[in-house]
């Protein structure tokens, strides 16, 4: 997968702030404030086939990642299944785990590095010195992170309306099947 720019050019931590600011990550953060953003963040590796984050884990979860470099499987679990569902596959650009610097909650998903990887990790305590040394810009990050919360909430609430008009009509059509059996055995029954 290839990032939407091509940041290839660019001393690293300037590759990266370009790549906080595309539609993927945080396109409403300046590309001055996410320089400062990401002299916040470690740079990190993972080989392929590593997860990187694990749907559920409820410990050191206090981070989230830029992707910089490579794939990244996103993937849930199925109720009742032995499998998991890949729900999208990730490039350069995009941001993952920004619930989990807000709250610390088990992770909603398993991210696998699909090719070898590298990314940018800003930790909660990485936040936190943030908006202590620079309080205006940690504050434009966070309205950034809860834009694009929203913003995933909204679509998610689309995708449940649709399903529910979905699952709807297709409990009419089974109660129309099931009267229409009903009627047949009973007919069926009188004769």
């Amino acid at each position: 997968m290839t990032s939407e720019f091509d940041v290839s050019h660019l001393p690293a931590e300037e590759a990266a702030a370009h790549l906080l600011v595309t539609p993927s990550a945080l396109a409403d953060l300046s590309l001055a404030d996410a320089a400062r953003v990401v002299a916040y963040m470690k740079p990190k590796r993972f080989k392929a086939g590593t997860i990187v984050i694990q749907e559920g884990e409820a410990r050191h979860n206090d981070y989230m990642l830029l992707l910089l470099s490579g794939d990244i499987a996103v993937e849930n679990e199925l109720p009742g299944a032995a499998d998991s569902m890949v729900v999208s596959i990730i490039g350069p650009g995009s941001l993952l785990g920004e619930m989990g610097v807000i709250d610390g909650s088990p992770r909603s998903a398993t991210c696998t590095a699909n090719t070898d990887i590298t990314v940018g990790l800003l930790t909660r305590t990485g936040l936190m010195r943030l908006l202590r040394d620079e309080p205006a810009v940690g504050a434009r990050l966070l309205l950034a992170i809860t834009k694009r919360m929203a913003d995933r909430l909204r679509e998610t609430t689309r995708k449940l309306r649709t399903f529910a008009q979905m699952n709807r009509v297709l409990q009419q059509e089974l109660n129309v099947v099931m009267n229409n059996r009903i009627r047949t055995e009973r007919q069926s029954a009188k004769s």
